[in-house]
């Protein structure tokens, strides 16, 4: 199994034209706060695909599929029925947004991170907790802003931040895995052979 297998990339365009819909149900049912919120998910995710060599297409493709699960929790009002859904989309947008961006954070470092795993699942989660905890800060401030009620009780915020705190824990060991990949030796040397291999295709063409 390889994190950067095309097919992903793939996924996640379809993915951003399903959310590109959402956007436009949300607005024709006059939800323009959800629309709102949907369209930022719609631009944070295209920006993550179309930087094509600076993530592993899982990554993009995961953070879409948050935005897709975010989309059917406000377009289909899925947040307000009985049952996990808001948990669970809580844990698993935390486990996507901080796979992207510690990815993207902590690239200078990562090779440093490869003889430090320990230190580097501890750093990675505990950047994904603090994206929990910001993300309650925002909704608390929604709230006050709109006038509406975004955050429930002290409960649902304690909740929410269990379930940030396990979708940034998922997220370290994905990401120390994904690392772990991407500095083995072994693809290394396929990843070689393969640029040997164009190149002596392209000098067969030529002759």
């Amino acid at each position: 199994m390889t994190t950067n297998w095309r097919g992903y990339r793939v996924a996640a365009w379809v993915g951003q034209a399903l959310l590109t819909i959402a956007v436009i149900a949300a607005l024709s049912q006059g939800k323009w706060q959800n629309a709102l919120g949907l369209a930022l998910f719609l631009v944070a995710s295209l920006a993550f695909v179309v930087m094509e060599d600076s993530l592993p297409t899982l990554f993009d493709f995961l953070f879409v599929l948050a935005a897709l699960l975010n989309a059917g929790g406000w377009v289909f009002g899925l947040f307000y029925q009985p049952g996990p859904y808001d948990e669970i989309v809580h844990a698993f947008t935390t486990f996507a947004v901080t796979l992207a961006l510690s990815f993207l954070a902590y690239s200078s470092m990562l090779t440093i991170f490869r003889n430090h795993k320990m230190l580097y699942l501890l750093t990675i989660t505990s950047f994904g907790i603090a994206i929990g905890a910001l993300w309650e800060v925002a909704e608390w401030t929604a709230g006050i802003v709109l006038s509406t009620e975004v955050i429930e009780s002290l409960n649902d915020t304690i909740v929410d931040l269990i379930m940030d705190s396990v979708g940034a824990a998922i997220a370290a060991l994905t990401s120390l895995w994904t690392l772990q990949e991407w500095m083995r030796p072994s693809a290394a040397v396929g990843n070689q052979a393969s640029n040997q291999a164009s190149m002596a295709n392209s000098a067969s063409d030529r002759t």
